[in-house]
């Protein structure tokens, strides 16, 4: 199964290079052989050893946008794929990578979601000569029923395929990542690559319903899921999926947990988190009686978008379980691709904030807050779902949503997935176009502002 999911994420990141790709992050769960002990690996990279806060608020720089370099943290991915496969397979990282190799060398047919997200970032791609003349050929981002080759990427794919992690953090593929950062004004080293190193963790999770629910650790964001559902779990569940008293609910439990993330996720190598406190039923039951049942309480918007990512999760014969997120965060990354190599580096580091005393301050090897979270679920010492959601900060949201369907109104994974979403962002509910009239009606009276999604855009 482990293999399954690197062999899978790494073709992704070919076919798919706005979402995900070895300029990325990874995080996953594990479930192995069927049973309730879950492994969590943390794939996230870490700022540059020279980025402190200091020296952003010394050059007037207060915010990371995501299309700054500053953004560009160490891609974590590939390190995950190779550490998993190692310790959980048996083919070898060789093996693993062969299809995404075949995909970059020969040449895939771009399909038509991936071309409707090509198209919507080309613009970001055109300011980085490697990225516009190898993602934009002929000017134009590829249209559905293209083929494109990425040859540059093939080759730091074979190199990797022969060597392992060595060559993209020691060796010439690294070389020519901090070289194209450097060029810009980056901070990155040589040495910020070659530390870098993944980490098992211990998941983090809660009870809902009867089912135990886990999630990565931080800096990872799942917490803010357990705590929606800690929330969640001390109320009725409504009289379905899509009644104003869960979706009125769901929308205020939100505020909440988010409210508790940006306050408190952070690299826990730097921070201390009350994890405890937070997931405890005390503190459950204080957030709940801040909910009016028929009121929508004063805004508390999450602070970060929500782009790009890929899920996938695998099952084995053996009925390992695998929970696998990767994601270069916004759409084709922070749009820089080293020229070499062809790698489009993430642009993870705009989740830092520029706070001295915050705990995701940005600062020397920190790892930023991270939106990526891949989830399972157990129950009678096993596993019983393997899921997760995309779209960067929406993901707790997502998850609860999809949990909350299968759990509380027996919904199947499809139906659960298909069923129409919302999300409070930037003090209003934007809404998809399959939420009824009379829940819009309904959420209006309780004082949301309610916005359409935009149908070429996920939530």
């Amino acid at each position: 199964a482990v293999e399954g999911a690197v062999a899978a994420d790494a073709a992704l990141g070919v076919i798919e290079p706005a979402m995900t790709g070895i300029g990325g992050d990874c995080f996953v769960l594990i479930a192995p052989k069927g049973r309730d002990k879950v492994i969590a690996y943390n794939g996230a990279g870490r700022a540059p050893l020279a980025a402190s806060a200091e020296w952003f608020l010394d050059r007037g720089i207060g915010r990371i946008a995501p299309d700054s370099i500053h953004a560009v943290t160490v891609p974590g991915a590939i390190e995950a794929w190779c550490r998993l496969a190692e310790d959980h397979g048996k083919l070898g990282i060789d093996r693993l990578l062969q299809p995404a190799i075949q995909l970059a060398k020969k040449g895939f047919v771009v399909a038509p979601r991936v071309a409707s997200d090509w198209a919507r970032d080309a613009d970001r791609l055109r300011p980085d000569a490697a990225a516009r003349a190898t993602m934009l050929p002929r000017g134009k981002a590829p249209k559905a029923g293209d083929k494109i080759a990425l040859p540059a990427l093939a080759k730091a794919l074979s190199a990797i395929a022969k060597h392992g992690p060595d060559p993209f953090y020691r060796g010439w593929i690294a070389a020519d990542m901090v070289r194209r950062l450097r060029a810009e004004g980056g901070l990155h080293r040589l040495e910020d690559f070659a530390r870098h190193e993944g980490e098992y963790a211990a998941p983090v999770a809660t009870t809902y319903r009867g089912a135990k629910v886990w999630e990565c650790p931080p800096p990872g964001q799942g917490l803010t899921a357990l705590l929606m559902l800690n929330i969640l779990g001390t109320m009725p569940a409504g009289d379905g999926p899509l009644s104003p008293e869960r979706c009125h609910l769901q929308i205020e439990a939100s505020k909440l947990a988010y409210a508790d993330r940006d306050r408190h996720i952070a690299d826990p190598d730097f921070a201390k988190i009350p994890v405890t406190r937070l997931l405890s039923a005390a503190h459950a039951k204080v957030q709940a009686s801040r909910i009016d049942p028929m009121r929508a309480m004063a805004a508390l918007p999450p602070a970060m978008p929500h782009p790009d990512t890929t899920y996938l999760t695998v099952v084995d014969k053996d009925r390992t379980a695998v929970s696998f997120i990767n994601s270069v965060y916004w759409g084709f990354g922070s749009a820089r691709m080293a020229p070499k190599s062809g790698v489009l580096m993430q642009n993870r580091g705009a989740c830092f904030v520029v706070e001295p005393g915050h705990p995701n301050c940005i600062g020397p090897g920190k790892r930023s807050l991270h939106t990526i979270i891949p989830a399972m679920v157990t129950k009678g010492g096993k596993p019983i779902i393997s899921f997760g959601v995309m779209g960067g900060h929406y993901q707790p949201v997502g998850q609860v949503h999809v949990l909350g369907n299968m759990l509380d109104f027996g919904m199947d994974p499809q139906a659960a997935l298909d069923c129409p979403r919302l999300f409070f962002e930037e003090g209003a509910v934007t809404v998809e176009s399959g939420i009824p009239d009379s829940l819009r009606h309904a959420l209006l009276e309780r004082g949301h502002a309610i916005v359409p999604a935009d149908p070429a855009e996920p939530l």
